[in-house]
């Protein structure tokens, strides 16, 4: 039996920009990626939201705070966090979002997921968020029960489009 791979978690920095690019595409695939009818929609979608340049930029605005997790040193997951990032959902105006917690498949049962949302809520309550909420694919039960799990409830519904593919979406919150 293999030992438990040593986990470390670390802020990321502008220079993590490819890894998190990388990262977000394969995550972003072994989650969603069946859902797609059409393959370049997919590619465009990952053109937009996972190019190193938008990671960089991303990285470079100061509401936005990523996480990188690391399996005996391999990057396996990452997190971002949004200050100030108010919803339609809640009358809170402090409030941040849990934009991604994202983890490769094969390093799900280490419990990643869980470390890096406990490192991304603590921040949050440290920068004086009232609440944090976050958006979650309607079929993902595994994802719903995770955050029911932690204390999110949910707080409405959405509709969410890539390319030709039409998705709905569940927003969840949680008081900080």
């Amino acid at each position: 039996m293999d030992p438990t791979p040593e986990m470390q978690i670390r802020l990321a920095t502008v220079e993590d920009s490819a890894i998190i690019a990388l990262l977000g595409r394969v995550t972003f695939t072994e989650s969603f990626g069946n859902l797609f009818r059409v393959h370049s929609d997919l590619q465009e979608y990952y053109s937009k939201t996972f190019s190193v340049l938008k990671i960089k930029n991303s990285l470079q605005k100061k509401e936005n705070i990523y996480w990188l997790a690391f399996a005996d040193d391999l990057p396996v997951g990452y997190a971002k966090l949004k200050l100030n990032s108010p919803t339609l959902f809640l009358e809170d105006k402090e409030t941040c979002q849990l934009q991604k917690i994202y983890v490769l498949k094969d390093f799900l049962s280490l419990r990643i997921g869980l470390a890096l949302q406990t490192i991304l809520l603590d921040h949050a309550k440290a920068s004086n968020c009232g609440q944090i909420w976050l958006s979650v694919y309607k079929e993902n039960e595994r994802a719903i029960k995770f955050y029911l799990k932690n204390g999110f409830n949910k707080i409405g519904d959405h509709k969410f489009s890539i390319g030709r593919e039409h998705f709905d979406f569940i927003a969840m919150a949680k008081k900080l």
